[in-house]
């Protein structure tokens, strides 16, 4: 397999290249590593917002989304090759992952036009801000469960139900709601989906959850008689589960991406640190570790090349992506430790002044529990992979064709 670019691509990348060294945020001087630590959303909104406006002005924002709705009308490959050069000047905020990497396919598949007109383009010039309304305490990994209910009120629909684990919902104008629509249908047959508007709405309140990491981007929403209009409903009433999966497919292809620090980071690190009168590398069981480490994350990097190949067909991304999404996460995780491990004591500052890499992987180390549950718990993606990549025999299903209100739960309706 030949990965190098083409000669178009290799033009393409050094436009992409002198637009960078014109326009990217220069890093802080002294802040070795800064940009490879996690920040709250909310440190980062104002220059996150001025970098995602300078892109979409020339160009660079959203590059596979049609011209109409503010993107660049470009290929897959173009969006890899931004995202490669941009990444690896360090600039990575993940402010508009949820907006632009999730509900813009979603809205541009179900919204009218005059709703795409409203939404796509300020999402896409970072003007506004997305939260995903899915997970409840009863329903995360198995979505299905979902009993947030909607119940049509002329037309409107009144919302009654609480969601959790709402990344940026304390800062988002929109979100994707997903809820329960028809209790007398099996489970995936009952859900309707609507956008809503978030901000200073009766009937919703949305709080804080305070992570072991410190930040605070998770959140709670509880809806009490929360009015949504039915002309904010995405797809056909009790079609809810087939729009979901639109959205989650494309998340599946944002959160299957490496997070923290990579292994070429702590290869060097390694190379750094003293052990005794030698240095961490120089230990066999240490590089035993880093070469699985690598072995890992290459297949990922060429699984998910497969992907973009599909997409830069027009295909839909498939389940595929679960397969980098499982990996990495748990990778981040072992790589993060492995970090804090060689550095000795010295591993549980988190200071940035004072820690390697402004302690990133400590940070990371934190972050990753949450990793492993974003987008699919690791139980529900090795389901998926068992089943929709390799075919083998599905999981027993008892539930599959009850009615939702007749499966069996610790509090009957």
């Amino acid at each position: 397999m030949d990965f190098s670019d083409t000669p178009e691509e290799a033009a393409y990348r050094e436009k992409v290249r002198t637009w960078l060294r014109a326009n990217a945020p220069k890093r802080p001087e002294g802040a070795e590593g800064a940009h490879l630590r996690r920040r709250d959303f909310a440190e980062v909104m104002e220059e996150a917002q001025a970098w995602q406006a300078k892109k979409a002005a020339a160009g660079f924002a959203a590059i596979t989304k049609p011209k109409e709705w503010g993107g660049a009308g470009g290929s897959t490959v173009e969006d890899v090759i931004f995202t490669e050069e941009e990444q690896a000047l360090g600039i990575k905020y993940g402010v508009f992952s949820i907006g632009i990497g999730m509900m813009v396919p979603t809205i541009l598949a179900y919204a009218d036009e005059e709703t795409k007109s409203r939404l796509v383009p300020p999402t896409i010039r970072g003007e506004k801000l997305w939260s995903q309304l899915f997970s409840e305490p009863g329903a995360g990994s198995d979505l299905g469960a979902v009993r947030c209910r909607a119940t049509r009120s002329g037309d409107s629909w009144v919302v009654t139900g609480q969601k959790v684990w709402n990344s940026n919902a304390h800062l988002a104008d929109y979100g994707l709601l997903l809820t329960r629509t028809d209790f007398d249908t099996p489970k995936h047959r009952g859900m309707t989906m609507f956008w809503i508007d978030m901000k200073n709405q009766p009937g919703l309140e949305v709080r804080q959850l305070h992570q072991i990491s410190g930040a605070s981007d998770f959140n709670e929403c509880h809806f009490d008689s929360f009015v949504v209009p039915d002309s904010q409903r995405l797809g056909a009433v009790g079609d809810g589960w087939k729009v979901a999966m639109t959205t989650l497919m494309n998340e599946r292809v944002a959160v299957g991406e490496q997070r923290g620090p990579d292994w070429p980071v702590l290869l060097e690190l390694a190379r750094r640190i003293p052990a005794g009168k030698e240095r961490v590398l120089d230990d066999a069981a240490f590089r035993e570790r880093l070469a699985d480490i690598y072995v890992r994350a290459e297949g990922v990097k060429l699984t998910r090349s497969r992907v973009l190949t599909a997409l830069s067909r027009g295909q839909q991304p498939g389940p595929q992506m679960s397969i980098g999404k499982l990996v990495l996460a748990s990778l981040a995780q072992e790589m993060s430790s492995e970090a804090i491990d060689m550095c000795d004591q010295f591993g549980i500052i988190d200071d940035p002044a004072m820690a390697p890499l402004s302690a990133a992987y400590q940070q990371t180390l934190l972050l990753a529990p949450g990793f492993r549950i974003a987008g699919g718990t690791d139980e529900i993606l090795r389901n998926i992979i068992a089943e929709r990549v390799l075919g083998l025999p599905a999981e027993a299903r008892v539930d599959k064709d009850i009615a939702f209100r007749d499966i069996p739960t610790g509090a009957r309706r």
